[in-house]
């Protein structure tokens, strides 16, 4: 697979995606372009480096001697032997880390099995695997950065400084510089159907008249039918992304706004591929998309004292799955306890929705705590004194 960078048609330094225009900015010459330039650009310098090349003439009279064939593929296949029994020795680790040629300085770029987009480590250009985003795990749709760098770092640090018992080191220089844009996957779900929903329900009604106390109870039997449309829900497509769900907290995203997958809105961001396909989540999107068609019925049902269901059905006759990327400014803070407790901060980078679990600085907790006790011991002391 290969690895590539945007590289600027003016001097052909590395493009990164600048959220704030929606365009593409050269650092080095100040050049700027759109999507579309830059497509047109690429799509042009494609289709001329694969021109076919004119074949040399091959001197057919010439007799190739068996015996140098017979020798090369006896070579050859003890090779592959050799191959084929690394490979196997080496398969859970290949599985789970990959090998990339930086295509600016050549530099060996190792990454996880879900990575799409990074940067060298050595040259610091913007680099995205081609071969992750393509064939059957080609995005439908992206959903642009609309915050950039700067903003979000100055919200992040207005954030995090309003926060006492946060250590200091969570918000400091070294780990500014770790807010990092990335786009997760996630599968976008629109769906119809047609639901149903029974169930009894009461109507109390409570009077008094003189020291009589009357109570009426009326009981109805209740039913509802309707065609339910279900549009932009949203599921995550990335095992790494369950536990701590840093996505989902900074939902929802304003899909409105999504544009047809292009990689390079991928440049100057980390990209995640998906490792969750939609069958897998087939059961939970239609036990979620039950839940929610029960909550729209329930809401026709009216002010009843009481509603018990007795049967509700949906039955989905429509349903369209997209594979969409989405954007998240993300940082990530390793605590240095004993336990290494990883804390997130996450921001929404379209909505500049923000989230977070954060570490607690224990020493200040324990100089509050003290100057609080102290301050309530003196003033005990001070009035047992005047009194």
């Amino acid at each position: 697979m290969d690895a590539l960078t945007h590289k600027c048609p003016n001097c052909n330094g590395p493009l990164t995606f600048n959220p704030d225009d929606q365009k593409f900015h050269c650092p080095y010459c100040g050049s700027i372009f759109t999507v579309d330039e830059l497509s047109a650009f690429e799509a042009k310098q494609k289709s001329t480096l694969e021109q076919p090349e004119i074949p040399p003439e091959v001197n057919t009279d010439t007799p190739v001697t068996g015996g140098v064939t017979t020798e090369k593929n006896a070579t050859t296949d003890t090779v592959d032997s050799k191959v084929a029994a690394t490979d196997n020795a080496t398969e859970a680790t290949v599985e789970k880390m990959e090998l990339y040629l930086c295509p600016n300085c050549g530099a060996e770029i190792v990454t996880d099995a879900t990575t799409a987009a990074t940067y060298c480590y050595y040259c610091h250009n913007p680099v995205v695997l081609q071969g992750r985003l393509s064939g059957k795990f080609l995005p439908d749709k992206v959903l642009p950065f609309a915050i950039g760098k700067e903003k979000a770092t100055a919200d992040f640090l207005n954030w995090a400084q309003k926060k006492f018992f946060v250590p200091k080191d969570f918000f400091d220089e070294n780990q500014v510089e770790k807010l990092t844009g990335v786009y997760f996957p996630y599968w976008q779900v629109d769906a119809k159907g047609s639901g149903s929903l029974m169930g009894n329900a009461t109507s109390i009604r409570v009077w008094i008249v003189g020291d009589i106390e009357y109570t009426e109870t009326k009981q109805y039997a209740i039913s509802r039918k309707g065609k339910l449309t279900f549009k932009e829900l949203v599921k995550n497509a990335l095992t790494k992304n369950t536990p701590q769900k840093m996505v989902a907290s900074v939902q929802p995203f304003p899909l409105e706004k999504a544009v047809p997958f292009k990689n390079q809105y991928l440049a100057g961001f980390q990209a995640e591929k998906r490792d969750i396909e939609y069958a897998d989540l087939k059961d939970e999107v239609a036990a979620e998309l039950s839940d929610y068609g029960e909550k729209k019925l329930r809401e026709t049902v009216g002010s009843f004292t009481t509603f018990t269901k007795t049967q509700q059905d949906l039955t989905l006759t429509e349903t369209k799955s997209s594979y969409l990327l989405l954007p998240v400014w993300l940082v990530t803070y390793r605590s240095f306890n004993q336990d290494k407790k990883v804390f997130y901060y996450a921001m929404n980078g379209q909505t500049g929705r923000v989230s977070g679990v954060l570490p607690i600085s224990y020493k200040k907790l324990g100089l509050v705590s003290a100057g609080i006790f102290l301050g309530l011991f003196l003033l005990f002391l001070l009035g047992g004194y005047f009194l």
